[in-house]
């Protein structure tokens, strides 16, 4: 029985995620590049829901992992193949890898309620609603047909502008990050020694 609702469960799975790419393909008359895009979008906003709502920590780490990977498709279809990789390489290769040890060494693997819909639920959805709003104004305020192509980066001259421009940044981020997750492991820790 079980194995019927993973069957129905991907199936709705991949009909969420094909229907804008159909819709995109046959009813707008794009190209498969841009149902491509759709496609992708959707994957990535599904898995970013999926993240925020469920109550099992290790499976929202799982679709995080889901979401960075339709971000680096994404990345390729909008032909910057080094950001794609270095997405992979960092987000999903490490990051994420790294918050599922965290998580999977210093917590109980399902959490309680109180976690999943925080005190700042109300003031979230106002900001993601502002956020919408703005969004939509700004898409609609696009002359979208003067973009006649896609803008290729050469591979060499975007790692130029990143590792030379822009390197103290880069290194900055990866400092922080580093010390986000040693503060996590210090905090979960240390709520551990108390509670015992």
């Amino acid at each position: 029985m079980r194995a019927w609702l993973y069957l129905l469960a991907a199936a709705i799975a991949g009909a969420i995620v094909t229907t804008p790419a159909l819709f995109v393909l046959i009813l707008l008359g794009g190209s498969f590049n841009d149902a491509l895009v759709a496609s992708l979008a959707t994957l990535m906003l599904a898995a970013g829901i999926a993240v925020v709502t469920m109550r099992d920590i290790i499976r929202c780490g799982l679709a995080m992992i889901v979401c960075f990977l339709a971000l680096a498709g994404l990345y390729v279809t909008l032909g910057a193949a080094l950001v794609a990789a270095a997405q992979v390489i960092v987000y999903i290769g490490a990051i994420s890898v790294l918050i599922l040890f965290a998580i999977m060494l210093t917590q109980d693997k399902i959490g309680s309620n109180r976690l999943t819909f925080q005190t700042q639920a109300a003031p979230a959805a106002v900001a993601a609603i502002i956020v919408a709003v703005l969004v939509s104004i700004a898409a609609a305020g696009t002359n979208w047909g003067a973009v006649g192509e896609h803008v290729r980066i050469a591979t060499n001259d975007l790692a130029n502008l990143l590792f030379q421009q822009y390197v103290l940044a880069f290194e900055a981020i990866s400092v922080l990050l580093l010390a986000a997750v040693i503060g996590g492991v210090f905090l979960a820790k240390r709520e551990k020694d108390q509670s015992a």
